[in-house]
């Protein structure tokens, strides 16, 4: 599929009607979006000046080369604003390659009958001209894949399809925020650097210093190298000598200005031997101390890490403020190159005071649902664009996710219905009790079962998080997944365990260590609460909602094994 598909002209939109086109606040132009997304497609906006910018879709020389179409995107929204320029006016050679970017003054004018725009601009005055080589640019007309552009991140966005999924991201960032603090959580901004693993995986990217003090190191004892053992002892005789000579001087009761000047002499001498002792214990690499790395000369006087989640800290403001949420990057070093997995990805991960599994598994339905209907309300003209060229399903299944009740069952129950469907099709992954259910169990049971969004619950122990609820039949924890057709599991959540004596069972029975944890136990020991709460994988309801099938083309800046761009 073309990733730079062109898009329908007639858009649906929010935009309301206005008896004029206003200029943004900050920028001297008006939004194309304000222009051609009214109901009228900006036919009412006829006879009016304005100034618009953007970049060239497309653009031809006509009439013999005495007047120009331009199709102008600012980013505003899918479609563009057709522009004519003449020949009179500008130079027509250097606007019409495709990525030249433009800055026009002119008239909205209605175009002749029988052309696909209501609305077109005739320009009388181009402000600004950023030009383009086009035997040089990377984003040629043709059609380009998906792939391609993961190999030139820079410029995707001037693509349709980049710039659809960036307003897409956008709204359901926007719907976010509004959806939490609508139901009166606070925001809390929680630590991108950790020194506590949230899921007991291991698979963390660690922070440290020490491999660049060591390089730097090493390229100083090059320049510098360190002292030898006859430059040592010719600095201690020298102290020795100076000494001898204070003493000598005080003695002899000579005056107190010599005393004072031997006794400079003497303390330069030692300051000397001192620098000269520390450099000589000066060795390459990274400082060790009993056979380790010693992380007491690391930055932070510890091992610390790129967070997995801020769940367990964000645990700490939801013991005392009640409701929260944070929603920010995450890492994992995990060396994966499947189409659902990114090293740097973003999570929603709101935590609720006095709330148990089922509230929990309440409010992550509601905000789902909440998410859902916002991109129908508020972005439908980009998900008719991802509709016509990736899913014809992608709106249905908004509707679908945003109306419906869904589906709760246990894993006990999951697994029964699994086993009982094995009979008559094939799994790749065993279906039996105490398996984490795998993304073709997800989708058959919300794709093929149910047709329905899917809420598992109470999940076996082993397979689960220490900090999960132990419920009393001490197999299953109170966990939950809702899984969503298409993509299958898009939220994690869980009642967090608040009694002391399991939670530090469970951290010792997962091969932890207990210090690194004790800040999270004192949770338990002071004032401890019922709480609960889950992670949504942003980019996953990206996902969900696009149709695209690669997570890499849903984050602006994809970072994976082997690629870190920009």
């Amino acid at each position: 599929m073309s990733a730079d598909a062109s898009p329908p002209v007639d858009q649906k939109s929010a935009v309301t009607l206005a008896d004029t086109a206003e200029e943004a606040l900050f920028s001297q132009r008006v939004l194309i979006r304000s222009i051609i997304c009214r109901p009228d497609g900006g036919s009412g906006l006829a006879g009016q000046k304005v100034r618009v910018g953007g970049w060239v879709k497309t653009g031809r020389e006509q009439g013999k080369g005495s007047f120009a179409f331009l199709e102008l995107n600012d980013g505003s929204c899918p479609a563009n604003l057709q522009v004519m320029v003449d020949a009179a006016v500008a130079p027509l050679g250097q606007l019409v390659a495709t990525g030249t970017c433009v800055h026009v003054e002119g008239e909205l004018k209605e175009p002749p009958e029988g052309a696909k725009q209501r609305i077109e601009l005739r320009v009388e005055k181009v402000l600004e001209v950023g030009t383009v080589d086009p035997a040089k640019y990377p984003l040629p007309k043709t059609r380009l894949t998906l792939e391609f552009l993961r190999d030139c991140v820079h410029l995707r966005p001037r693509t349709n399809t980049i710039s659809a999924i960036a307003r897409i991201r956008n709204a359901l960032a926007y719907a976010t925020h509004t959806f939490f603090q609508k139901h009166g959580f606070l925001y809390v901004h929680t630590p991108i650097i950790t020194t506590s693993d949230c899921e007991g995986a291991g698979e963390m990217f660690q922070v440290t210093t020490l491999i660049n003090d060591a390089e730097k190191l090493e390229k100083e004892l090059i320049k510098n190298p360190p002292p030898s053992e006859a430059d040592l002892e010719s600095a201690i005789l020298l102290v020795k000598d100076k000494g001898e000579a204070v003493a000598q001087l005080k003695s002899a009761k000579t005056s107190k200005e010599e005393i004072n000047a031997a006794v400079a002499e003497l303390t330069k001498a030692k300051e000397n031997l001192s620098k000269l002792e520390e450099r000589s214990k000066l060795k390459p690499g990274i400082p060790q101390k009993d056979g380790k790395i010693d992380y007491s000369l690391d930055f932070f006087a510890r091992q610390a890490f790129l967070t997995v989640s801020g769940q367990l800290q964000v645990e700490t403001f939801a013991c005392c403020l009640g409701s929260v949420y944070t929603f920010g990057p995450t890492f994992r070093a995990e060396h994966s190159h499947t189409s659902r997995h990114l090293a740097e990805f973003w999570m929603v991960e709101p935590e609720i005071a006095f709330a148990d599994l089922e509230d929990d598994m309440k409010c992550a339905e509601a905000y789902v649902k909440f998410m859902c209907q916002w991109l129908l309300d508020n972005c439908l003209d980009d998900m008719e664009f991802m509709v016509k060229n990736f899913d014809k399903s992608a709106i249905d299944r908004l509707r679908l996710v945003a109306s419906t009740d869904f589906v709760r069952l246990s894993y006990t129950e999951a697994i029964a219905i699994l086993e009982e469907s094995s009979k008559e099709r094939q799994f790749e992954n065993k279906v039996e009790w105490g398996i984490d259910l795998a993304s073709e169990h997800e989708r058959f049971l919300t794709d093929v079962k149910f047709k329905s969004p899917v809420i598992v619950y109470n999940y076996p122990k082993g397979i689960k998080a220490f900090y999960m609820k132990v419920n009393a039949d001490n197999k299953t924890v109170a966990a939950m997944d809702v899984l969503v057709p298409k993509v299958g599991e898009l939220i994690g959540g869980s009642q967090r365990e608040e009694r002391y004596e399991v939670i530090q069972e469970r951290i010792l029975e997962m091969g932890l260590p207990l210090e690194p944890y004790e800040w999270y136990l004192d949770l338990r020991r002071y004032g401890t609460v019922k709480h609960s709460g889950f992670g949504l994988g942003f980019e996953r309801m990206i996902l969900f909602a696009t149709g695209l099938d690669n997570i890499r083309d849903v984050i602006p800046f994809p970072r994976y094994p082997g690629r870190a761009d920009l």
